[in-house]
């Protein structure tokens, strides 16, 4: 029942957020509103612990033959943290927003809210057809979001987007399927091992980081608080399933290692040498769940939800800060000891499965994020100071961020199963001096620094690349099937029939000849 709780919190201050937007467009207590539905909905979650282990138990469907499990939500010791920090990134973006224009964004703050809403129901999930609907759900919400705040123009990527996600829905019910074929429940506990990979792959596909940018434009204020709530919350929501599955050591599981090793050093690596942080986030996600994944595939699902907390509590307070503050600032270097795998850190039980071979990628993809958070963090950036900040803006901004901070700091304490961790001691280490060497490298050495100039694409423009001419491809595709469609069905349609018509004719004579 808490769990509705949280989750009405969140869907009823959007409605009546909605409601203000039609009724009053320029009410001034509007971001008082959705601020105080978000701190009610962060407060709730804590209400969890009371009651922990518990779960929501829908009526289940008909015919029972086909449908033998309900729809199931549980709070417990994975699903509480993720809840937890889904829930502290929302109150982090409406107290940051103060210093960006109040009055036009209220449709945003109610798709944010119902955005957050619908992630908590998705990481409390606890069986394949409510992780099905969750997710489906979740996909039409992102869209209904981003059509709305972009032009046309710009709503391309907003269907590749899309595409992409539903093709990881796909996945999720194959195995679904095939979990039913072998005689197993919808549930996670039953499910086979053979169907664990779809699921690894199905993850993959909806992390959002295709396309890797969002269509705002660069000076967009919608880029750091709808387009940081787009990303990272249906992110978590992603990896929030490889927590609750066991994913069988086969040959397979091997080969997938390797390519997520593959692309936790691209990510990293693109994460270092970004020119800012918003350009960055793409690769900030890929090398985080890069991180998730392989810590799911060797067997400790507790080392997914931890990388998974922080991609969205350290990630998402770098995004948030649009302010330079140089008290502020030397704050967020606490992701650092978050992403450090040290004792009693956040991600201090990361490590505790049999990462095997690839031991070494993920310490250097590690490295790199960090060395990469402690770039952006101390560089001077950002559009945005205080002048002309009204004084209760001044408090409630850093009191957005440094939530995101203690968030991080209390998971690594109470609450859920990766807590009070002592973690790999000897891999926590190598990391910390490969990141120190890489900070010290950063300021020194033009690799890890690429100069804009005119002949340097924008960075990850490679990539970019591949699914633009994958796009025109299929866009040219289309327009030669228009072609045909036109020629077929305008004023010379009959001619071209009969034409067809008597070569058919003519194949089918020459055959029986």
């Amino acid at each position: 029942m808490l769990i509705l709780v949280t989750c009405l919190l969140l869907f009823i201050t959007a409605l009546v957020l909605t409601i203000l937007r039609a009724t009053q467009p320029n009410a001034r207590y509007a971001w008082l509103v959705a601020f105080s539905g978000a701190v009610a909905a962060f407060i709730s979650v804590f209400f969890w612990l009371l009651q922990m282990p518990f779960q929501l138990d829908l009526p289940a469907w008909q015919p029972k033959s086909l449908f033998t499990t309900s729809v199931l939500f549980s709070a417990d010791g994975i699903s509480w943290a993720l809840a937890l920090s889904v829930t502290a990134l929302t109150v982090a973006i409406m107290a940051t927003s103060v210093t960006r224009p109040v009055f036009t964004n209220s449709l945003s703050w109610a798709g944010i809210l119902t955005l957050t809403g619908t992630g908590v129901l998705a990481v409390t999930a606890n069986n394949l057809l409510t992780l099905l609907l969750m997710w489906a759900f979740l996909d039409l919400t992102e869209l209904f979001s981003q059509i709305s705040s972009v032009n046309a123009k710009s709503s391309e990527r907003v269907v590749i987007s899309f595409a992409t996600r539903m093709l990881g829905l796909e996945l999720l019910l194959w195995s679904a399927i095939e979990s039913f074929a072998n005689g197993s429940a919808f549930s996670f506990q039953s499910m086979p091992s053979n169907a664990g990979i779809y699921l690894v792959i199905a993850a993959g596909l909806r992390l959002g980081v295709l396309p890797l940018h969002l269509p705002y434009a660069p000076d967009s204020n919608l880029r750091r608080g709808l387009g940081t709530a787009l990303r990272l919350i249906g992110a978590i929501s992603t990896l929030s399933v490889l927590g609750r599955v066991q994913i069988a050591q086969t040959g397979v599981t091997s080969i997938l290692m390797i390519l997520t090793s593959v692309a936790g050093i691209y990510g990293g690596w693109m994460w270092l040498r970004a020119p800012e942080e918003l350009n960055g986030r793409p690769y900030w996600m890929i090398g985080i769940a890069s991180l998730a994944v392989l810590s799911a595939a060797s067997g400790n699902p507790i080392g997914t939800v931890a990388w998974g907390c922080a991609m969205i509590l350290v990630g998402g307070a770098l995004f948030l800060t649009s302010i330079q503050d140089h008290r502020l600032n030397r704050a967020l270097l606490i992701g650092v000891w978050s992403l450090s795998t040290l004792p009693f850190s956040l991600t201090g039980g990361a490590w505790l499965g049999r990462l095997g071979f690839v031991t070494p990628f993920a310490i250097a993809t590690q490295a790199l994020l960090m060395a990469g958070l402690v770039r952006h963090t101390l560089r001077a950036g950002g559009s945005e100071t205080w002048d002309e900040q009204p004084g209760w803006a001044k408090t409630v901004y850093p009191a957005g961020i440094i939530l995101l901070l203690v968030t991080q700091l209390l998971l690594g304490f109470i609450g859920w199963d990766g807590a009070l961790q002592t973690g790999s001691w000897l891999q926590a280490l190598f990391a910390s001096l490969l990141t120190m060497g890489l900070v010290w490298g950063a300021r020194r050495f033009r690799i890890f620094n690429p100069v804009r100039a005119h002949w340097v694409t924008a960075t990850g423009a490679g990539v970019n690349s591949l699914y633009q001419w994958l796009w025109s491809l299929y866009r040219g595709l289309a327009r030669l099937a228009q072609t045909i469609n036109i020629s077929l069905e305008g004023e010379g349609g009959v001619m071209w029939t009969l034409l067809f018509l008597i070569l058919f004719i003519s194949i089918i004579v020459e055959g029986i000849r």
